[in-house]
């Protein structure tokens, strides 16, 4: 697991070191660092989205949680993975002068972009913090919303995640989360292999064992707002399975889904 994580800091560290290019919407980012993998996760746009900030879309979500999120003025949002603080920009146009926005995110170099981009604006209800989503240095019952982005799919813990989300949510706050899950079996060399660990593909599990490892950990009132299927090219596919794997894997109808989902502590 820990070799997991160091690939994906150093993945998203590459990202963040690049020069900012538009229309860019993949789990890979702009920046090309996974080869072949530039998969286009989402048909969501941000540009006219209220808080919205270009310098910090970095093209890496696979849904919109802050639209079926249920932000209100003077909220607490947390928001898991914050990269470079686009979510969390959208977030303080919501919550306002009288809330507050905390980002999470492991990557130094994330970090210190979302930094800059938040000086730029000037935002004073808006800080960004280092940790890992698996075991957050946060307060419990702290915050009356969570958010993430495509990146809890990439923590190998997810009961330890989800354990955390429900700890340091207040009573009664939810989440909302856009991720990617799989309906059928992914062939074992593509959920193996760290770059499409990375590229957000294999680092996901199954639907039902998702939606499971939420209701196991306390939540309620699980709703499914969005579910889109993720094409990837047979193309990149045979990068890491051979035509007769391939056929196979179209054959089952197996599927690669970005979703939506809240729940409430």
């Amino acid at each position: 697991m820990k070799d997991l994580k160091k690939v994906v800091q150093e993945k998203y560290s590459y990202i963040a070191k690049q020069p900012k290019q538009q229309n860019t919407s993949s789990c890979c980012g702009s920046s090309g660092c996974c080869g072949d993998l530039e998969i286009s996760m989402i048909g969501d746009e941000y540009k006219n989205i209220k808080g919205y900030n270009k310098d910090a879309d970095l093209g890496l979500g696979c849904g919109l949680p802050t639209e079926f999120a249920g932000i209100k003025a003077g909220d607490s949002v947390l928001d898991l993975g914050s990269g470079a603080g686009n979510d969390c920009f959208v977030a303080r146009s919501i919550v306002g002068e009288s809330g507050r926005v905390t980002g999470i995110d492991f990557t130094d170099a994330m970090l210190e972009k979302a930094k800059l981009n938040n000086q730029k604006l000037g935002y004073t209800n808006i800080e960004f913090v280092k940790g890992d989503i698996e075991e957050m240095p946060l307060p419990e019952n702290t915050y009356d919303v969570i958010i993430s982005n495509c990146v809890l799919n990439l923590v190998p813990d997810k009961q330890k995640a989800f354990k955390e989300i429900y700890r340091v949510l207040k009573p009664g706050g939810h989440f909302c989360v856009s991720d990617v899950v799989i309906l059928g079996k992914l062939p074992e060399k593509i959920k193996q292999d760290a770059e499409m660990y990375a590229g957000c593909v294999s680092g996901a599990i199954q639907k039902d064992e998702y939606l499971k490892i939420i209701n196991e950990n306390g939540f309620r009132e699980t709703i499914i707002h969005k579910e889109k299927e993720i094409e990837i090219p047979n193309s990149i596919l045979l990068n890491y399975i051979t035509l007769e794997e391939l056929r196979q894997f179209k054959k089952e109808k197996t599927g690669i889904y970005s979703i939506t989902v809240t729940a409430t502590k």
